[in-house]
């Protein structure tokens, strides 16, 4: 027959394991957790660097681009004076007329 000492040194030894095995259980699980969502950010991270490279290919078409052909020929010569234009702030601005009609710089001029 087995001993009452054997018999509780085999409860134990069944009680303890079995509080491991809970225990690895439980970090299983959370390693579990942790790979999801590694696997999530990977997923992102990816996604990211696909987008990132798409724009840099994009970016990098447009700029082999060659810039359009400059006719010098053209741009060399004076454009008719009818075409020519100063911007607003170079124009002379244009006289205003008062109420008697007068120009408010002659009318300046004449009193002062």
């Amino acid at each position: 027959m087995a001993s009452l000492l054997s018999i509780n040194a085999l409860q134990a030894s069944v009680a303890l394991a079995e509080r491991q095995v809970q225990k690895d259980q439980v970090r299983v699980s959370q390693d579990a957790a942790k790979l999801d969502a590694s696997k999530d950010l990977l997923a992102k991270d990816k996604q990211k660097l696909a987008d990132n490279q798409q724009e840099s290919n994009q970016a990098t078409q447009a700029a082999e681009k060659p810039a359009p052909a400059v006719n010098l020929s053209s741009a060399i010569e004076n454009p008719p004076r009818s075409a020519q234009q100063l911007p607003a702030d170079l124009q002379a601005p244009k006289p205003q007329v008062n109420t008697l009609g007068q120009t408010i710089g002659k009318y300046i001029n004449v009193t002062a």
